[in-house]
């Protein structure tokens, strides 16, 4: 199976070596407001403790080789380590390789059913009785699935303006122009388009520069082909 890859026009400063922005469409936008509803566990399975900069990887090492025993009330380590994604989240960060769900499927209950919990053995909110009845998760229906793959964040049928630090408007004619003017550029000569395919690989790269640089796209499609 092909893998599945987006288009994004880079509009480049030759003589600085530098992308001054790019023309993004919906799943482009998409993507990038959907790394903000990655959760932190997912952001280190994807990119390696190793390329973690400061001490999450530490904290998602350290939890990794816990014994399971020190485990609060049985609760499981893969709720942190595999946290599970919201389906629109998933739909909209497509491009990166998502993680093992959390595996947890047995659910308690109070007897007044007005609370569950993942864990067994705490006192219900409303009744105080203990939540120990086994339960099973009724996982999503493939139709509820496929009715949430469409949609995303943001309209379709608009191009956007997604900057080298991945910030975003809605492109026009004069903030083009404003733009160019920002950056200087008096010699359009010097300008040139290149379209890219942003595909996993692009997709990781982009997750990992956005955590440390203000010069993604750059970094991404120029420094790293140099």
């Amino acid at each position: 199976m092909a893998e599945k890859t987006m288009a994004l026009k880079l509009l480049i400063d030759t003589e600085r070596n530098r992308v001054l922005f790019a023309d993004a469409g919906k799943e482009v936008v998409d993507f990038i407001f959907g790394l903000l509803a990655l959760p932190l566990g997912s952001i280190v399975k994807v990119l390696g403790q190793d390329q973690m900069i400061g001490s999450i990887g530490s904290i998602y090492s350290s939890l990794t080789t816990l014994d399971s025993s020190y485990m609060h009330l049985g609760l499981k380590k893969d709720i942190l380590l595999n946290p599970n994604l919201q389906s629109h989240c998933q739909n909209n960060v497509f491009l990166l390789p998502a993680p093992a769900p959390a595996k947890v499927d047995t659910y308690y209950s109070c007897s007044c059913s007005k609370y569950g919990s993942e864990v067994y053995g705490i006192s219900c909110p409303s009744c105080k009785r203990i939540i120990g009845n086994e339960t099973r998760l009724l996982h999503e229906s493939e139709q509820v699935l496929k009715r949430n793959e469409v949609g995303g964040y943001v309209k379709d049928m608009v191009t956007y303006t997604l900057m080298d630090d991945l910030s975003v408007m809605p492109m026009s004619s004069i903030s083009i122009i404003t733009l160019l003017n920002k950056f200087s550029i008096k010699d359009l000569n010097v300008v040139k388009e290149q379209t890219v395919e942003v595909g996993m690989k692009e997709a990781v790269e982009m997750l990992k520069a956005s955590l440390d640089s203000k010069t993604v796209l750059t970094d991404v499609f120029l420094t790293s082909r140099v």
